[in-house]
This record gives C-alpha cells, sequence and structure tokens, in this order.
C-alpha cells in the first residue's frame, strides 16, 4: 500500500503543503496533481492515491496557500468558498508555485528525475499553465493531462510555449466550457501528434465524486485508464 504524508515546498515568499503519496517501488515518475477550487481535499487525495497505486510519486501543491492554508471543502456546498478564493489567486504568482513544487520533487529520492502533471477545472488551467511554464534547470515536465479547465482559452498564446505531450479531457455538455471554446484548443494544437482531446457525454467537473450532481461515473471510468495510460506512455 502507498505511504502518504505531507511535504514543505519553499518558494521565495514563504512555504506550502504539498499532499504526498508514494508508490511501494522507488524511485519512481513523479506527478503532480492540481487542485479543483474544493481545494486539496478528500477527492484529490484519492486521485493522488490511486496515481502511487499505479506506480507514481504524487504531489498535490496546495495553491491557495498565500489565501487559506490547507483550505477544502467536500462538494458543491463548498464552490461559493472555492470561487472567491479562485478571485483572490494570483496567477501571476502561481506558475513559480508549480515550477517550486516540480523542482521539490525531482529533488526527492523517491523520484526517478520524471515529471508529469495532472490537473482538475481549476486544476486543469493550471496543469496547462504548468506545461507552458516550469521549467527546472531548462527542462519542463514530460507529460501533462488536463481535465476542463475552463481559463485555458485566454491563455491560448502560451500554446507554443506546451512543449511536452498533453491529453485534454473535456465534457461535451459542460456549461462553462462551451463546444466552440474546446474546439480553440483543438485548433491551437493542430498538427501536434502528442496533444490529444477527447470530449465526453458530461457535464463539467465529471470526474469528482465528491460531488454528486457533477460526477458521471461513465465519463470519469473512462477519462482515467486514459489518464494512466497517456502517463505510463511518457513517463515509463
Amino acid at each position: 500500500m502507498p505511504s502518504s504524508h505531507y511535504e514543505t515546498i519553499t518558494t521565495p515568499d514563504g512555504t506550502f503543503d504539498a499532499f504526498c503519496a508514494v508508490p511501494e517501488a522507488t524511485p519512481a515518475p513523479a506527478v503532480l496533481i492540481f487542485q479543483e477550487v474544493f481545494g486539496v481535499n478528500d477527492n484529490i487525495r484519492g486521485l493522488a492515491v490511486q496515481l502511487a497505486e499505479a506506480g507514481y510519486l504524487a504531489l498535490a501543491p496546495d495553491v491557495f496557500w498565500r489565501i487559506e492554508p490547507r483550505f477544502e471543502r467536500k462538494d458543491e456546498s463548498g464552490l461559493a468558498d472555492g470561487f472567491a478564493h479562485v478571485q483572490q489567486l494570483d496567477f501571476d504568482l502561481v506558475p513559480g508555485d508549480l515550477t517550486a513544487t516540480m523542482a521539490h520533487a525531482l529533488g526527492m529520492p523517491e523520484c526517478n528525475g520524471r515529471v508529469g502533471g495532472v490537473g482538475f477545472c481549476l486544476g486543469g488551467t493550471l496543469a496547462y499553465l504548468f506545461a507552458a511554464t516550469a521549467r527546472v534547470d531548462g527542462r519542463g515536465p514530460d507529460a501533462v493531462v488536463s481535465y476542463y479547465g475552463s481559463a485555458i482559452n485566454g491563455m491560448l498564446d502560451l500554446a507554443p510555449r506546451v512543449e511536452c505531450p498533453v491529453l485534454f479531457h473535456y465534457g461535451a455538455d459542460d456549461p462553462y466550457i462551451p463546444a466552440e471554446k474546446i474546439d480553440e484548443v483543438e485548433q491551437a494544437f493542430a498538427g501536434r501528434s502528442d496533444v490529444v482531446l477527447h470530449r465526453y457525454a458530461a457535464g463539467h467537473a465529471f470526474s469528482n465524486w465528491d460531488a454528486p450532481s457533477l460526477y458521471d461515473e461513465k465519463a470519469a471510468r473512462t477519462a482515467w485508464p486514459r489518464t494512466v495510460d497517456f502517463l505510463g506512455e511518457h513517463l515509463r
């Protein structure tokens, strides 16, 4: 069984926590998991453990640490709090936090030098930012998976800076990301054979089993094996 604990990540303006799940066999590839608006909660910790069970060193950084350290909410009742935190999130500082987490992962003895990222909702946007901006000693992540990142369309100018393979998951019935927005992402990466985009007959946050009105079991159970296979292809 994987073990878990919290790591302390150091940045130029402070430290923050990252939930860590360690696989039985190390060193292993690291995968950073980027949170939804609900924070690093049971859903994100559960996904970290699932990745550790699949043989990855999983790290979930607390991106709300400057606003409310260790913030977490469990379900739809926490949406208002989560959205309020997103409004306060400084997206100019976030890339540095993601890079610091990547550097920390690469420095852990349990990491074999390969690193990827997976993000959901807010984290889907952060995963895209991670791919475009995180560089440690000149190298970026080796693969990234983004689930329904609604702010990606406002950042498509960064697409040329995305050097690693990327897997995008979107719900075709997402009220926050209409079909034409998904088309824009697809068009931004047209011609990139290492970028894959899937659409599911589901809404927003379909992977979050902690939010019953959002969770779509069929879509989630299709997307997750694709995620693990994609990471396996590029991190193993």
